[in-house]
C-alpha cells in the first residue's frame, strides 16, 4: 500500500493516505496552469465511528505563496467512517507554477461527541514530463 499511497499520517487511530498524479492533459503550461489529481484514503483504525465535518488545506505554490482553503466535508460529503472501515475520494488542485505542495487537516467528531483534528500529510505537487 505504501507504493500507491506514498504519504501517510495517523492521528488518534485515523490514518490519512495520499497519492497524487500530475494531469498533463488538463494542464496548460503556456498559460501558467498546472493541474494535479489527488486520491485520499481515510482509514479508521480506532474503536468508534468518526465523521468528517470540515477540511482545511494549505496550498503552497513554487514561489512560496500560500493559499488556505476551508470548507465543509470533502467532495460534497461529510462521511461517517465506521471503526475498521475506510473512505476514499479523489479531488484536484490547479497551480500557477509547475511545483508546489499541499497539507492540512480534517475536523472529525467521534461517536462520543469529542471533536479532534486529523493531520493530512504534506505532499508534493510536481509536474513531470510524461515518459514515452
Amino acid at each position: 500500500m505504501k507504493a500507491f499511497f506514498p504519504s501517510s499520517e495517523t492521528t488518534r487511530g485515523v490514518t490519512v493516505r495520499v497519492s497524487v498524479s500530475y494531469l498533463p492533459e488538463q494542464s496548460e503550461p503556456a498559460r501558467g496552469r498546472w493541474f494535479w489529481a489527488y486520491h485520499i484514503r481515510i482509514e479508521n483504525d480506532g474503536e468508534q465511528a468518526v465523521q468528517l465535518l470540515t477540511r482545511h488545506w494549505v496550498i503552497t505554490d513554487g514561489r512560496g505563496a500560500r493559499h488556505s482553503v476551508e470548507g465543509e466535508g470533502v467532495v460534497g460529503e461529510q462521511p461517517l467512517i465506521a471503526a475498521g472501515a475506510s473512505y476514499d475520494y479523489v479531488s484536484g488542485c490547479p497551480l500557477a507554477t509547475p511545483a508546489g505542495s499541499m497539507q492540512g487537516s480534517y475536523r472529525m467528531i467521534g461517536e462520543d461527541g469529542a471533536m479532534f483534528d486529523v493531520a493530512i500529510p504534506k505532499f508534493a505537487l510536481t509536474a513531470r514530463a510524461v515518459a514515452d
